[in-house]
């Protein structure tokens, strides 16, 4: 395994998104987790993984984490050992979402950030896990300690990201794109796109999840990441 796994949080996310699997691979490898909280730009946020990040690194990030891992991907792809791309897309947002997003914005603005939070958890996971208590103790408990403010540097980091799919063709790096069978937020026929364009990347579909597959299903997540730095 590689010494140093880089762990990206999604948005609204915290370190807690990956508890389950630096469990279980943390006593075979290094972790880092990235900030994505700080910065207003996709590229701002990758620049500050890059800085905090050891020379040669294996990266893995889940939804706002995947599009930060493909911005590192454009500015230094020679230090990126492996990749793995969870519950993400390499699309640029269009009219509607960016619409959706600055109204996102504007409630977090008007002090409404908790109302944006229940709104936005119906499309978080599977429907069989909506009334999962724990499950939405821990995705709450993200969201308050991300904060309104984090929350629209964030989305506005989104909203300006770049359309990374004319890239992924030169990735050459082993690559693992794994999305939940029931992701509404990126389904799975966005990584199964992203599968396609990437050389010899291996997609893995996760029965009974959604959105946020390290929640929802630690144990599959884990073992395939594992296959992954194994490979």
């Amino acid at each position: 395994m590689p010494e140093t796994l880089v762990l990206v949080p999604g948005l609204n996310c915290t370190p807690a998104l990956f508890a389950a699997q630096i469990a279980a691979l943390g006593s075979d490898c290094d972790i880092l987790l990235a900030d994505n909280s700080r910065d207003e730009t996709m590229a701002g946020i990758a620049r500050r993984l890059l800085a905090a990040a050891p020379g040669r690194f294996a990266l893995a990030g889940l939804s706002m984490g995947g599009y930060i891992a493909l911005e590192a991907m454009h500015q230094a792809p020679e230090r990126v050992t492996r990749l793995a791309l969870l519950d993400t897309n390499a699309v640029a947002d269009g009219p509607e979402r960016r619409e959706a997003r600055a109204k996102q914005i504007a409630m977090a603005g008007e002090g409404r950030f908790r109302e944006v939070v229940d709104e936005m958890w119906p499309r978080m996971v599977h429907p069989d896990r909506l009334s999962d208590q724990e499950l939405r103790r821990i995705y709450d408990q993200m969201a308050e300690e991300t904060g309104p403010e984090a929350f629209v540097r964030q989305l506005r980091s989104i909203m300006g990201r770049r359309d990374s799919r004319p890239m992924l063709p030169s990735i050459r790096v082993p690559t693992l794109v794994l999305v939940g069978d029931e992701d509404r937020l990126t389904p799975p026929e966005q990584s199964r796109e992203m599968a396609a364009l990437i050389p010899g990347a291996r997609l893995v579909v996760v029965p009974g999840s959604g959105h946020l597959s390290t929640l929802e299903r630690p144990d599959e997540v884990g073992a395939a990441l594992r296959d992954w730095l194994a490979a």
